[in-house]
Parts: C-alpha cells; structure tokens; sequence
C-alpha cells in the first residue's frame, strides 16, 4: 500500500530477489545459506588455534558454537576438525552423558 499504481508502473521492469542470511542452514530449498560457509571458516580459525594451545597445556577444551535451534554448524564443525564429543539440539544426550565423557577422556 505505500507504492502507487504509477510508482510500481516504473519499476515493472525489475526483478526483486530475496535471499536468506542465515548461519543456522536452517533455510528449505537451499543447499547453502549466506552466512553458513563464512561462519564454519571462521569456526575452523578458532578450532585451529585453540588445537594448539590445548595440545600445549595438554587439556580438553570446549567449544560453543552459535545456532539458533539448529546444530548444522555444531556438527560439520565436528566432522571437520575431528572432535571427540558434539552436542546438537536435534539430539539430546542421554541422562548420563558427563559419566560417559569422561570415561572417553581417561580412555
């Protein structure tokens, strides 16, 4: 309702395109979304200096990824630096996954 008829007349000869910005993946019909590839780059940055320091300090670490209710990032991160462990919302642990853990960690 904010374009006149004379107004969308002029402009009948564009093609408007939207496209989804999304980190999460989370978008149907897409096999990538905008963000997606530049956040796992930058994720992989991060995985490959503190691989560095963990394997220094000889300690485990923990990495949070973001992602909204979708763990696609979690999860090709994990397949693509080779982590131990990943959590996903779209898999919840079971009840005694701390147990579990750190018997993997002793091992």
């Amino acid at each position: 309702g904010g374009i006149t008829a004379e107004e969308a007349q002029k402009s009948s000869h564009l093609n408007i395109v939207g496209m989804v910005g999304s980190i999460d993946n989370d978008f149907c019909g897409t096999d990538m979304t905008i963000g997606t590839d530049s956040a796992l780059h930058r994720i992989m940055e991060i995985v490959d200096a503190i691989t560095t320091t963990a394997q220094s300090h000889q300690r485990t670490f923990v990495l949070e990824v973001m992602g909204r209710h979708c763990g696609y990032l979690a999860l090709i991160t994990a397949l693509a630096c080779g982590a131990d462990w990943v959590f996903i919302p779209e898999s919840p642990p079971e009840d005694d996954w701390e147990d579990h853990l750190c018997r993997r960690l002793t091992e």
